[in-house]
């Protein structure tokens, strides 16, 4: 019985590692279900106490006091966005986006797919109470969009899979350079003085070979986020400028790592044992320097994005869904999802998303500026163009910083909902059509001959 379960625990904590995204894209549709259903629920009261709980931190004299909601969007989503930065950090340095022709065609089509939401929620809401939203539309949630894509296994090329990741990465890259430029007020230009201030030691710790995570969280944290809490730009914006700012290179090259830990491991073999439970002073000291040479082989971009991996996917992200998607449905649904907010949401997630991404690829491939990825058809990257319209975290998090009205917060996020699950419904039946199976593609293979 006991080995049977751990037997399952094994296959689960594989199966974990294998399909993270869709695991996390799991969690974080569990935790919507669970918000909008207590939200509407006799325990309703108790839900919004919860998430306006007061925290305070106070150190001596100086108290930071703020609502669970705000330590979440201000302070947890910070965190995401270092782990988006260093995802882009990683990419540009050595994978999708380190090649300008292969990075050509997401970049542009993040543009295309950022652009053309933009414009047409602005079209609906131009001149009125809803036209400071536009950014709503603009970006991806990559978790979701990458768990419905995985969902399709081997139906799909990988080639897929590596364009909608580095469309994504783009896509909430632009995404924070809107909340910086368009959604800050009130800036305090001493504060944001103090941020880069604070940056700049950072980025001086990477050129001296600084590479411990401890001088990186202490630095970034109670420095540059801090500052930028007291500046008035969003505190996100640290996220992204902490990432930058940690190594992303090697001290030791593959080749010459291979080599030392050959001889370290021969050394260790040959060194005379003491017996007992314990090694000897000889062998410690090898163990210790293939620690270091371990270290030396890893980048504490890669090790820190790693590390964050999984909390971001099961504990950040599906808090966040939490505490923003408890909406009370209220009013007239069709009358709601028929005001120019919802239908400027609407038309930005579904068809901006969809013409703005497979138009400009189309665009870009027909100038013959970049190319598809192995084994993409363009249907394929059409119902990806769907897909890339689950705008939902990133959505949400941009109706808080563009409407202060409560009203107009519930309406925008309602269309949120509604529309993400329509585009993910909706580009999941193109994904299937356009993706047989191994097995049916064998078949049509095997009569066409």
């Amino acid at each position: 019985m006991r080995l049977a379960t751990s037997n399952i625990l094994v296959i689960f904590m594989e199966s974990l590692r294998e399909n993270r995204q869709v695991w996390s894209g799991m969690a974080i549709f569990l935790a919507v279900v669970v918000a909008m259903l207590w939200a509407n629920s006799a325990w309703q009261g108790l839900y919004h106490s919860l998430i306006h709980t007061e925290i305070a931190i106070q150190v001596n004299e100086f108290v930071l006091s703020e609502p669970l909601v705000l330590w979440v969007n201000d302070g947890l989503m910070a965190v995401f966005f270092l782990f988006v930065g260093l995802e882009l950090k990683r990419e540009i340095l050595g994978g999708r986006l380190s090649n300008p022709r292969e990075a050509i065609l997401p970049i542009g089509a993040a543009i295309g797919g950022m652009v053309l939401p933009a414009l047409l929620y602005s079209l609906f809401n131009f001149g009125g109470d809803g036209q400071d939203g536009w950014g709503i539309p603009m970006a991806t949630d990559i978790a979701f969009a990458l768990g419905v894509l995985t969902l399709f296994g081997k139906r799909v090329p990988v080639a897929l899979k590596v364009f909608l990741v580095a469309l994504a990465i783009v896509d909430d890259l632009g995404a924070v350079l809107v909340i910086a430029f368009f959604y800050t007020s009130n800036i305090a230009e001493i504060d944001l003085l103090y941020a880069l201030i604070f940056f700049l030691i950072l980025v001086g710790g990477n050129f001296m070979g600084i590479r411990g995570a401890w001088f990186y969280a202490i630095i970034g944290i109670g420095g540059v986020w801090l500052a930028f809490f007291f500046s008035g730009v969003h505190p996100t914006i640290a996220g992204i400028l902490i990432a930058f700012s940690i190594p992303g290179r090697v001290k030791i090259k593959e080749g010459d790592y291979v080599q030392d830990l050959t001889s370290l491991h021969r050394q260790f073999i040959d060194a005379k044992p003491i017996g007992g439970s314990f090694i000897s002073e000889h062998q410690l000291e090898i163990l210790e320097n293939i620690k270091q040479k371990t270290n030396d082989a890893e980048t504490p971009l890669q090790k820190i994005e790693h590390a964050l991996s999984p909390i971001i996917g099961f504990f950040i992200l599906p808090l966040f869904a939490l505490v923003n998607a408890g909406i009370h449905i209220h009013g007239n649904l069709i009358s709601l999802l028929a005001q120019n907010i919802s239908l400027g949401i609407m038309a930005g997630l579904i068809v901006g998303k969809f013409v703005g991404i497979s138009g400009t690829a189309w665009l870009l491939v027909k100038l013959k500026v970049a190319k598809l990825g192995e084994g993409i058809t363009w249907g394929q990257l059409c119902a990806v163009a769907l897909i890339a319209g689950i705008g939902f975290t990133m959505s949400l998090f941009v109706t808080d910083l563009a409407f202060q009205c409560p009203e107009m917060r519930y309406v925008a996020k309602l269309s949120i909902l509604f529309t993400s699950a329509l585009a993910a419904i909706l580009g999941s039946i193109l994904l299937w059509i356009n993706s047989p199976s191994t097995e049916q593609d064998n078949f049509n293979k095997e009569s066409t001959a």
